[in-house]
């Protein structure tokens, strides 16, 4: 998952536990609203009716203060409009048949479900009954008793929950959407680290960075860039080293080839002229010598299948053709040496592109590239075609690019894991250019494909 959506993901839960603190707290506070509304009815009651009680007793002062309880006419509209919805005031004591006056209950809230009311009434219990003596200085002045109505104070403080919850429910949603904008504004620059990271891991080491507000991003982008030129630089060192070590090999290669020359060359040479005259002296001079003339001519013939081998390595250790003859000329002439040596497989050359002016190191590991790939396929697979196609790429590529695919078969990821010497000096080489090697699966074979810059 994307760190942007790891980020908001775990933003909305912490809205949603802010949300449920919220509506747990809206839910109290609405309970004690009724408490505090029970408080405040009980007190407005109360002076009221102290007021009038106090009126009455000195408008009706030739009457006993026992006919004066309840006080009348208190059960009026300005009586009405001090009690708050949902509050029932009974005056203390009270009359016969008097039921207790309640504020307006219709039309304050919806009914609330079952399991609210269920939940408050468990957790909160039940409201409390408030007090309220009429009149401090006259204790027989009677009583205001004020209490919640449990059906109205349910449904206040479920219209209440409600309205806090769908400010807070928007607040929230504001909150996410506003958040998650500055997240993934903040986070933007990190596609273009990670791209710059995959561009690295393509060889691009030296990719430049876009500058950045945060400090955190802005010192991992320091830390790439260095990191970038470190490795370009290691990778400019090691193909310089890689270079030299090619032409160190390519010395030693010509110097081999030199002594192998000189000095067993001369010796088969002697051998076989040794052979040939012990062959032509026991035929000679013994009639029956034809042992010694037998082994005479295996002798020859064993040498001559070593000199064969000898041209063979010489002809692989010296310059490759490429230097003296061109690309080209050079990959006709290993095409056809390799016809004439078998019937089977075919192999077809292809040529695209102009060739002619491809010479000097790009030429010679194009062409050690085709030989050992053509070589490889010959000995290692029962192919019965074989492809080889050089195309020369123009335009921004500007490459070469070498390519043998065969039709024997085989896996290219196990051909990959156990290339051996003569694959890994091919790729050594072509590396050392600033190219590439890769092994693929063919349509019923085999594709090795190399691809070396002409600017190298």
């Amino acid at each position: 998952m994307r760190l942007v959506l790891q980020l908001v993901a775990r933003l909305l839960v912490i809205v949603a536990l802010c949300l449920g603190a919220a509506t747990v707290w809206a839910t109290i506070d609405a309970y004690r609203s009724v408490d505090r509304a029970t408080q405040a009815s009980a007190e407005r009651v109360s002076q009221s009716l102290e007021a009038l009680y106090w009126r009455e007793l000195l408008l009706r002062s030739n009457r006993m203060r026992e006919q004066l309880l309840p006080a009348p006419d208190w059960r009026t509209i300005e009586t009405m409009g001090l009690i708050a919805p949902g509050i029932c005031v009974q005056f203390e004591p009270a009359g016969a048949f008097e039921k207790p006056l309640c504020g307006q209950s219709k039309g304050i809230g919806k009914a609330p479900p079952r399991w609210f009311a269920a939940t408050v009434q468990m957790i909160l219990g039940d409201h409390a009954t408030v007090e309220r003596p009429i009149s401090a200085r006259a204790a027989t002045a009677g009583t205001v008793r004020v209490i919640a109505d449990p059906d109205a104070a349910i449904a206040l403080a479920w219209q209440h929950i409600l309205d806090n919850i769908h400010v807070a429910l928007l607040m929230a949603l504001a909150i996410a959407l506003l958040a998650s904008l500055a997240i993934a504004h903040t986070l933007a620059p990190a596609h273009s680290i990670v791209s710059a990271l995959r561009r690295m891991a393509d060889g691009e080491y030296r990719t430049p960075l876009p500058r950045v507000r945060s400090m955190e991003l802005a010192m991992i982008g320091r830390a790439i860039s260095d990191l970038g030129d470190r490795l370009a630089l290691a990778e400019e060192e090691r193909t310089v080293l890689t270079r030299r070590l090619l032409e160190i090999r390519n010395d030693e290669r010509r110097t081999l080839a030199r002594e192998l020359h000189d000095e067993f060359g001369q010796n088969l040479t002697a051998i076989l002229a040794f052979a040939n005259t012990i062959e032509a002296s026991a035929g000679d001079k013994y009639a029956a010598g034809t042992e010694i003339a037998q082994d005479a001519r295996m002798i020859s013939q064993a040498t001559r299948r070593i000199m064969a081998c000898l041209r063979d390595t010489l002809n692989r250790l010296r310059h490759p053709p490429a230097e003296e003859l061109g690309l080209e000329a050079s990959l006709v002439d290993l095409v056809d040496s390799w016809r004439s040596r078998t019937v089977q497989p075919m192999i077809q050359l292809d040529l695209q592109g102009d060739l002619a002016d491809i010479s000097g190191t790009v030429a010679a590991t194009a062409y050690r590239v085709a030989q050992e790939c053509l070589t490889n396929a010959l000995r290692h697979s029962s192919a019965r075609e074989i492809v080889l196609r050089i195309e020369r790429r123009t335009g921004s590529e500007n490459a070469l690019l070498v390519r043998v695919e065969d039709d024997g078969g085989g896996d290219a990821a196990k051909v990959a894991q156990s290339a051996g010497f003569g694959l890994t000096g091919v790729s050594e080489r072509v590396t050392a250019l600033g190219g590439s090697l890769s092994i693929a699966r063919a349509s019923r074979g085999l594709s090795v494909a190399a691809t070396i810059p002409l600017a190298a």
